[in-house]
């Protein structure tokens, strides 16, 4: 055999060749690249809202007016609330503790009086505080519709409503407030981190497990071609998944993707060798597909999951595990993308948390190399 047909490149283009063939063999890299993907963004984006709508609320007037009337039916109208009249306090209060309404609004007897006096009108809001974020947003809405029914009120009258503060909200990145435009962006690195993480930490153990590693070990073949071979394979297969996630995204769930896709699969190119490296170096450790599979689970989507700041936010988190999400590598991902798909190219984010990825692709894949030996003990 001629030193060129027998040369490093031939070796791993017969590597990655035969990897290929393994992927089409074992359905189950090819569920877990393509179906998966799917699978969670259906379950999360449907399944997952943090917003409040149709939340159900008692109302209660102690003696109903044209006033009371007009405040109710602005709150009815409203997508936020289902509300539902209730004869009097004590019925109201046995539906909340029931658990058949989540807040109450009550307007007391002298509110037609009050409500035209200097002193101004009290509105009584209990909400349920079991559910935290539910009742900071019931009390918010209350408070919205309350303000919007006075101005309504005030321009029926044609006068201006007299506010000490004129309040100009606008919200920026993301107007519809929909906590979908936030959660399914950082599904993309929850996926990805479970296809790039997951794929890679059963393929050596695989081969123990099969015995095809010895095989592979008495070949001309270099412990570095071997990781280069499995490595190029599973990022086309990890590049595939991202896209059909990206493109489910924008398709199916319509978030808008302001920033360049360009910049996105570079970034998300950098994310999934950061994965590939750490499924490695796992799967270079466990010689079980059980154990790698579990490690991979526990180590890579657990703190991907909880501490990147897909669904929590880490400044909210104590001093202690915000400094530990630090070395969590999905957290550096979930900054980039949400920032691409909802705020564009806003390079001060994109850049440190870019290198923060190139930093930790190196670091993971470099463990691998180190502890990838061609030795059978």
């Amino acid at each position: 055999m001629s030193a060129a047909r027998g040369g490093p490149a031939m070796r791993l283009g017969g590597l990655v060749r035969k990897e290929f063939l393994q992927i089409v063999r074992d359905p189950s890299s090819i569920a877990i690249a393509f179906l998966m993907p799917i699978f969670l963004l259906v379950l999360f984006g449907y399944g997952v809202s943090l917003d409040a709508d149709h939340v159900p609320i008692a109302t209660v007037a102690d003696a109903p007016s044209q006033d009371s009337a007009d405040l109710f039916a602005a709150l009815h109208g409203s997508h936020y609330f289902d509300a539902r009249p209730m004869p009097s306090m004590a019925a109201a209060e046995q539906a909340l503790l029931a658990g058949e309404v989540r807040g109450i609004v009550r307007l007391r007897s002298d509110f037609s009086r009050r409500l035209r006096q200097a002193d101004g009108a009290a509105i009584q809001v209990i909400v349920d505080g079991v559910d935290a974020n539910t009742a900071r947003l019931v009390e918010g809405y209350v408070q919205g519709a309350w303000s919007v029914w006075l101005a309504a009120q005030a321009a029926d009258a044609g006068q201006t409503l007299q506010m000490p503060v004129d309040l100009q909200p606008r919200i920026w990145f993301n107007s519809e407030l929909r906590s979908r435009n936030y959660l399914v962006p950082g599904l993309v690195a929850i996926i990805m981190t479970l296809i790039g993480a997951l794929l890679t930490a059963l393929v050596m153990a695989r081969e123990w497990e099969r015995g095809t590693m010895e095989a592979l070990m008495v070949t001309p073949a270099s412990m570095s071609e071997v990781l280069l071979g499995k490595l190029a394979a599973y990022f086309v297969l990890g590049t595939g998944g991202m896209l059909l996630t990206v493109g489910l995204a924008v398709g199916l769930f319509a978030v808008p993707l302001r920033g360049s896709f360009w910049v996105l699969w570079g970034c998300s190119s950098l994310f999934l060798l950061a994965a590939l490296g750490m499924g490695l170096t796992i799967s270079t450790l466990a010689r079980s597909q059980f154990v790698a599979g579990q490690v991979a689970i526990i180590a890579t989507f657990l703190p991907a999951f909880l501490l990147s700041g897909f669904i929590f936010d880490i400044g909210s988190m104590p001093p202690v595990v915000q400094a530990i999400t630090h070395a969590i590598v999905a957290r550096y991902f979930v900054a980039i993308v949400q920032t691409l798909f909802l705020a564009g190219n806003v390079w001060s984010v994109i850049v440190p948390n870019a290198l923060a990825l190139a930093l930790m692709a190196a670091l993971f894949l470099g463990i691998t190399w180190r502890k990838s030996r061609k030795r059978l003990d």
